[in-house]
């Protein structure tokens, strides 16, 4: 395991699972989200992003953290596991609010507060039936992949214990 993607509906504990996995493995992050948003809270141009995304991807070793479907499947093509933390949306939806007005690793210039924002909070709450059919088509084309799908906390948690040296 040398080049990770982390994915699942936001809420689901991607940074936290990412930073555990980092710990285990000392595997270096990359966030996402720090390669999309500046931290005036706008959104760097397109070209800028997969600029920065690709020079991710050419590193020998990484673990990538989030989602972004329109390079979801650029970064499956390119990595030989996948984490995809398919949790019931309750979880997902109690993950935002422990997360509220927390400093994320992710995007540290801003204090959490996407509970506020009735888009974000919609997109959620449609994640599985519009978003996870297409992650798990995707999946299932690239099933030469190491391929690893939590469905819970619990099990996450398990795996890294595992994995602990």
């Amino acid at each position: 395991m040398k080049r990770v993607i982390v994915i699942g509906c936001p809420g689901s504990g991607k940074s936290t699972f990412s930073r555990a996995l980092h710990d285990v493995t000392g595997l270096p992050i990359h966030y996402l989200d720090m390669m999309y948003w500046n931290s005036d809270r706008t959104v760097v141009e397109k070209t800028v992003f997969i600029r920065r995304l690709n020079e991710a991807l050419d590193k020998e070793e990484w673990i990538i953290d989030g989602n972004y479907a329109s390079t979801m499947e650029m970064r499956i093509a390119r990595c030989d596991t996948v984490f995809f933390l398919d949790y019931p949306l309750q979880v997902c939806l109690d993950g935002l609010k422990c997360r509220k007005g927390k400093k994320r690793d992710d995007m540290p210039w801003i204090e959490n507060s996407d509970n506020e924002d009735k888009e974000f909070i919609e997109f959620v709450k449609s994640y599985n039936d519009e978003s996870r059919p297409a992650v798990l088509e995707l999946l299932g084309k690239y099933s030469d992949k190491n391929i690893i799908i939590f469905k819970n906390r619990f099990e996450a948690d398990k795996y890294i214990k595992s994995e602990q040296k």
